[in-house]
């Protein structure tokens, strides 16, 4: 039987940033295409990209790093687009718990991490700072982070700064400290990375899947991308449509962290090849690729211009930092502009 039904699967439960995902599918832009979307929600953020990849689904949402290391495992998958560009990540923690700016300040320490590629990426930072495995305690907690902080279950954890972070400077406002006490080592600054762009939330797709549907791929880019285009002209409206579908999302929290995603959200949804590099160069330095290893993206399924890159991506980085305190200390809905290339 003949089917234009494409399953989607989320990289978590639903949160702010998926917003165009949801819209694209409330507003009937998928329907325009003559598509017909099933959004899943995983029970465990580490089944994404095997499920996509073993075939089970056909398209979903995952991040940068971990779409590398899913191919080098075997499980076939390509990024045709990204949907949120290079939210900062880092270690969590809260201020007064004896952690601090120094990283061997973590000796001792218990430290949450999502998956399996968030503990290679602890064993290797704390073999960068002249540490080892056995200096923490390594604690899985999938995506509650932010929660196993609050509950003293751990003392820091690997999160992202739109999400986990204002999780927990709220959770500081709740208890009338400074919301300033909710603090964030940066993974990118303390591995000398020189950007954040391995946790860029990306759209995948399973191999077979984009091969034998790459008319249905361009669809279906088409209509998040017009969902994109609304958020960003019109945020205020697109988050109420959002919480009429989905009113779970209805909290102070919530609307907070769409604030603070709303300067994430990639306009042009390409995928950024300077970025691609560093992270398939960071891939094979923590060996989770092969050396020979191509990475696994394209843009021939977006039917727009692409957009120049950032000139200097460093100091875009730093005006971001400026950003997004602005935008935790007053909220709104504000972009941040770049200098571009000529």
């Amino acid at each position: 039987m003949s089917t234009n039904k494409i399953s989607f699967l989320l990289n978590w439960q639903p949160a702010p940033y998926h917003i165009p995902i949801y819209l694209a599918s409330t507003k009937g832009y998928f329907k325009e295409q003559g598509l017909d979307i099933a959004i899943l929600e995983p029970t465990n953020p580490s089944d994404v990209t095997e499920l996509i990849g073993s075939g089970k689904v056909d398209m979903g949402l995952k991040a940068m790093i971990h779409t590398l290391a899913a191919k080098a495992r075997g499980f076939p998958v390509t990024s045709v687009g990204s949907l949120l560009d290079e939210p900062f990540t880092g270690l969590l923690y809260l201020k007064g718990s004896g952690i601090t700016e120094d990283f061997q300040s973590l000796k001792g320490k218990r430290i949450g991490y999502v998956g399996e590629f968030g503990k290679i990426q602890l064993d290797e930072l704390t073999k960068h700072y002249n540490m080892n495995p056995e200096d923490y305690t390594a604690v899985r907690c999938g995506m509650n982070v932010a929660k196993y902080i609050k509950e003293g279950k751990i003392d820091a954890g690997i999160g992202i700064e739109c999400i986990q972070q204002v999780e927990l400077e709220e959770y500081c406002r709740e208890q009338g400290r400074p919301i300033t006490d909710a603090k964030l080592l940066r993974i990118d600054k303390l591995a000398c990375l020189g950007c954040c762009c391995f946790c860029t939330i990306l759209y995948i797709c399973n191999d077979k899947f984009l091969k034998e549907n790459p008319l249905k791929v361009k669809k279906f880019l088409t209509a998040v991308k017009k969902a994109t285009d609304f958020v960003l002209e019109r945020p205020e409206e697109a988050w109420k449509e959002y919480l009429d579908f989905k009113p779970q999302l209805n909290t102070e929290l919530s609307l907070k962290q769409y604030q603070r995603c709303y300067a994430y959200f990639s306009s042009s949804l390409f995928n950024v090849h300077r970025d691609w590099k560093k992270v398939t160069s960071y891939g094979k330095r923590l060996e989770v690729l092969p050396p020979d290893y191509v990475a696994n993206y394209t843009n021939d399924y977006l039917s727009w211009a692409e957009p120049n890159e950032a000139n200097d991506p460093l100091e875009a980085q730093k005006l971001m930092v400026i950003h997004q305190e602005k935008c935790r200390d007053n909220g709104g809905f504000k972009r941040l502009e770049v200098n571009l290339k000529a």
